[in-house]
């Protein structure tokens, strides 16, 4: 099943569009949906088709969708660097709008990866009633610790990489092939290292060329140059907040280091942690026979 919802922005006069696909049946009277957000902000849900799986191997109904600003729902490339337009609140208003639209409300679980790790567990917080588990994938516990762990990656680059790095960021000139050829190298020793690349992992670095608003607005340049409205974010001081049951995943060669993790393996109270050997920022790729097996059994467990 695939379609639009349409949701209204208490900032907007004009109606837009939330695109979802789900895979699976939503009315499942055995499995709860697990519903599925992306990160970025300001990529699309393409890399994360691969949870499909969890429908063959779990019998486990898989929602998807686009968030505000990216793939196929609406996109406002006129708010570019407005953050007061693109907010925190504004993603997860629409999180819930789809939850109720698609009558899943009251029995849900969710799984979010990178910046949708940080949403998700940011939704977890407010004790949502229906939410009955969460999965936070390679997300961080604040900025400063997901950027910290990025420059000590970026520091184990070869020399030449690092110095194109510096040379671009320091004239401003982020947005040449020269630059943008470098992060590459980046990611293909932390966000995904197999080779070729998937080509739902492609099809991201496609979409984010095509409209860079919300990721330009809200992250910044790269990885390793947070600018924009998330800057700042952190959620070390709620995360006692969430109850239900959680699951943190992270690989030994992921932009998403230990240390970005720990805080939440600390403060949670029902918390299992798994690190992934052979993988960086998409196990869900690079081990993804192991990792659809660890996230079903974690969300089909009765403990």
């Amino acid at each position: 099943m695939e379609g639009y919802l349409h949701f209204t922005l208490p900032s907007l006069t004009t109606t837009c569009k939330t695109w979802y696909k789900v895979f699976g049946d939503l009315q499942s009277p055995t499995r709860r949906p697990l519903v599925v957000i992306h990160g970025g902000p300001g990529v699309v849900h393409n890399y994360l088709l691969s949870l499909a799986d969890l429908v063959s191997t779990h019998g486990i109904p898989i929602v998807l969708y686009d968030q505000i600003g990216n793939g196929n729902s609406t996109h406002f490339s006129e708010k570019k660097g407005d953050t007061l337009f693109w907010t925190e609140e504004l993603f997860l208003s629409q999180l819930r709008d789809l939850l109720e639209q698609l009558g899943i409300r009251d029995n849900f679980d969710l799984l979010g990866h990178s910046w949708g790790g940080m949403l998700g567990a940011r939704f977890a917080t407010s004790r949502p009633s229906g939410l009955k588990r969460l999965v936070i994938a390679s997300a961080p516990a604040t900025m400063k610790l997901w950027v910290e762990a990025a420059n000590s990656l970026r520091a184990q680059l070869p020399l030449d990489v690092q110095a194109i790095l510096d040379k671009h960021e320091a004239d401003g000139t982020t947005e040449t092939k020269e630059y943008q050829d470098a992060v590459g190298i980046y990611y293909s020793r932390h966000l995904c290292r197999l080779d070729p690349m998937p080509k739902d992992v492609t099809d991201v670095f496609a979409a984010l060329q095509s409209d860079q608003t919300v990721y330009l607005t809200m992250l910044g340049p790269s990885e390793f140059t947070v600018t924009g409205s998330l800057k700042n974010w952190s959620i070390l001081e709620d995360i006692s907040k969430i109850e239900v049951p959680t699951l943190l995943l992270n690989s030994v060669h992921d932009e998403a280091q230990d240390a970005v993790i720990a805080p939440y393996f600390h403060s949670l109270r029902k918390v299992k942690w798994f690190t992934f050997a052979k993988s960086s920022h998409m196990p869900q790729y690079e081990e993804r026979e192991k990792y659809m097996h660890l996230v079903g059994a974690f969300l089909t467990d009765k403990a």
